[in-house]
């Protein structure tokens, strides 16, 4: 089976602190009756919309495809690794934690079994719009339980003021809300293990309030240390394009792409690329074919797909590449770029 880019459609989902419209990046999507709060790029139910996969869930393509597209770092099969999403907020989200593999391994098998490591990335941000991100040093659990009872629990956070281009790293067990008036792109592990702490007592459709989690959060949240910030943009080595690493763990690495006009790139044999332009139309080619891309379409590129190229049709053109990383392999391409071990720790986490 010869390699091809595919196209993989989203699925939105409702969500009650979601936006009416979700332009530019899916103009279509204006002047809904019901807020949309997330746009699933790679959703295992997510369709394929172009090749020898065409018509087939993501999951079902995965199962299907040759080892040599999904690259070395995946070459075993299991679920597809990584799940990439546009959020659209014109509401906090509720104050939330997500838990690590060991314990959703050991509490939360029929869930898949796999926590929640992830990173944001602000595509655009209104005047004052920020995230709560990890405790206050000093911040217990029984200050915690004492400030939730209060209804004062946001005091107790870290905020970061947001504006486009920033990246914060959200490892698991690390508590956090997302605010209001930003378009985020994430990137995370295959999981959607969330645990909702304060939901600001907000109700549903039906009027009824979100099932909170409490108990769980408490025991996954990593009181009296945080590895949330927000990372350093680290230049990497290219040709005709400004290519930046915007963050990267273990699970995930992105890097963000500003093209100035066409260039060419090579995939990687240990790992497929998936492919996001946020900001421009243009034309994706590879191996004779030629593709329309859109802002907002995400592509998957086998690890064996070879050399492409990139035609944006608009500036700025912004797209962001993210892959399951060898993550020595990445610490080598940081200092061939000539940073240091320890500027490299800014983006590169354990």
């Amino acid at each position: 089976m010869n390699p091809e880019p595919l196209r993989i459609e989203p699925t939105f989902s409702p969500r009650i602190w979601g936006a009416r419209s979700l332009a530019p990046l899916y103009p279509e999507k204006s002047d809904l009756a019901e807020p949309l709060g997330e746009a699933w790029l790679t959703g295992l139910s997510c369709r394929i919309a172009s090749g020898p996969f065409k018509g087939k869930t993501l999951r079902e393509a995965w199962r299907e495809m040759p080892a040599a597209w999904r690259g070395t770092q995946a070459a075993a099969g299991g679920d597809f690794p990584l799940l990439v999403k546009f959020i659209f907020p014109t509401d906090k989200l509720s104050i939330q934690v997500h838990p690590d593999d060991a314990y959703a391994e050991a509490h939360e098998k029929a869930a898949g079994g796999r926590g929640k490591t992830e990173m944001w990335h602000v595509v655009s941000a209104e005047p004052n719009a920020q995230v709560l991100v990890g405790l206050k040093p000093g911040v217990d659990k029984q200050a915690f339980l004492e400030a939730l009872e209060k209804h004062t629990l946001e005091s107790l956070f870290q905020a970061f003021p947001v504006r486009a281009g920033d990246t914060i790293f959200v490892p698991a067990g690390t508590p956090h809300t997302i605010g209001s008036g930003m378009i985020v792109f994430e990137v995370q592990e295959y999981s959607d293990l969330t645990y909702r702490v304060y939901d600001y007592g907000r109700v549903d459709a039906q009027g009824k309030p979100r099932e909170l989690h409490l108990d769980k959060a408490l025991e996954v949240i990593h009181f009296g240390a945080t590895a949330a910030r927000k990372t350093s943009r680290l230049s990497l080595p290219a040709e005709d394009f400004e290519r930046s690493l915007l963050a990267a763990c273990r699970y995930f690495a992105a890097e963000q792409w500003e093209p100035g006009g066409p260039f060419v790139m090579q995939t990687d044999a240990s790992h497929f690329d998936l492919l996001v332009s946020v900001s421009a139309d243009g034309f994706l080619n590879a191996r004779g074919f030629r593709f329309p891309c859109r802002r907002g379409d995400c592509w998957f590129l086998p690890a064996n797909l070879g050399e492409y190229n990139f035609l944006p049709l608009e500036q700025p053109a912004t797209l962001i590449r993210a892959y399951p990383p060898d993550l020595d392999a990445l610490r080598g391409e940081l200092q061939e770029a000539g940073h240091a071990k320890t500027v490299a720790r800014d983006a590169v986490f354990d």
